[in-house]
């Protein structure tokens, strides 16, 4: 039997068919065009999964279920997107609609929860009871694996790792409150610290690498400086990694998962942010004698993560 797995994003829907070992026998992947109405962006999730079955001349009997992973508040028990604010859904039944295409077990989870069961199944978490997922984009997204289940509270909206508060009346977050970790170490909150530190330090070599262009500052950009000796830069990156530290120390301290994988874009920058986040996270997290310490690495799924982790949701849940 085969799954298959849909990754709703706002700039591409993707999708996949996988085998119960997380490895994709076929994928492909439409524009959302996220502007459009959401009875035209699911007609076309349908006729991607359409297409994905006769690429591989399979029928509706060699699938087990299929997944949809999407960004926002969602209904699980009735499969309805509650809000999806990136493509302005509002309650989109979604598992009505692709039942009438495919009529087998239809599940709907958050993306960043896909991640998870996508690293927990077939990445850097494999065989592990206890992992913890953090995604560092535009903000923070988390998912928790607890006794090889995914975790989501008695809501069902649980993981929002982004938004414990390390620092009160801190930096205003997006969620309306301040000091969020998001607010800190997102991609988000590192391109404003390195514009901020430029306004400070003009003759850093930031503003060499973006052509005196501040827009043009992205989230590796400070690293990159870093590496050409940029004191400015590293001053950005050490704080950065500091608070970084801090944050994934709270979710040691309370959940002391096996281990915690880094995805999202940052963690592209491997070993130059996992060597020295360790280090910063040494006597921040309680450990006594001989006890197993969380391993702290980086995500290993990524672009596949979100078709993976939708197609096996019945496999963590």
């Amino acid at each position: 039997m085969y799954y298959i797995g849909i990754d709703l994003g706002g700039t591409q829907i993707k999708g996949g068919i996988v085998d119960e070992e997380g490895k994709i026998i076929k994928k492909d992947s439409i524009p959302t065009g996220r502007t459009r109405k959401s009875e035209e962006i699911v007609n076309d999730i349908c006729l991607l999964i359409k297409k994905l079955l006769s690429d591989e001349n399979l029928s509706e009997n060699d699938i087990y279920s299929v997944g949809i992973g999407s960004p926002g508040s969602l209904d699980r028990e009735r499969g309805i997107i509650i809000a999806n604010f990136n493509l302005g859904f509002r309650y989109v039944a979604i598992r009505e609609a692709i039942r009438k295409v495919i009529p087998v077990p239809i599940y709907v989870e958050n993306d960043a929860n896909c991640a998870a069961i996508a690293e927990s199944v077939a990445g850097v978490a494999k065989g592990l009871d206890y992992a913890v997922l953090i995604t560092i984009g535009t903000g923070i997204g988390g998912g928790i694996i607890i006794n090889n289940k995914l975790y989501i509270g008695a809501n069902g909206a649980a993981a929002e790792l982004g938004h414990m508060v390390l620092k009160m009346n801190g930096e205003a977050c997006t969620c309306g409150r301040k000091g969020c970790w998001e607010a800190y170490s997102s991609a988000t909150a590192l391109i404003r610290q390195t514009k901020a530190a430029v306004v400070k330090n003009p003759s850093s070599k930031i503003l060499e690498l973006v052509g005196g262009d501040l827009d043009k500052i992205d989230a590796k950009t400070a690293f990159d400086a870093a590496r050409m000796g940029d004191e400015t830069a590293i001053e950005v990156i050490d704080e950065y990694i500091d608070i970084l530290a801090e944050g994934l120390a709270n979710i040691v301290n309370i959940f002391q998962p096996d281990v915690i994988a880094i995805g999202g874009g940052v963690s592209k920058e491997g070993e130059n942010l996992l060597t020295p986040l360790r280090e910063k996270m040494k006597g921040r997290t309680f450990f006594i004698g001989d006890l197993k310490n969380t391993q702290i690495v980086a995500a290993q799924m990524g672009n596949d993560a979100g078709i993976v982790g939708a197609a096996l949701i019945s496999k963590r849940i």
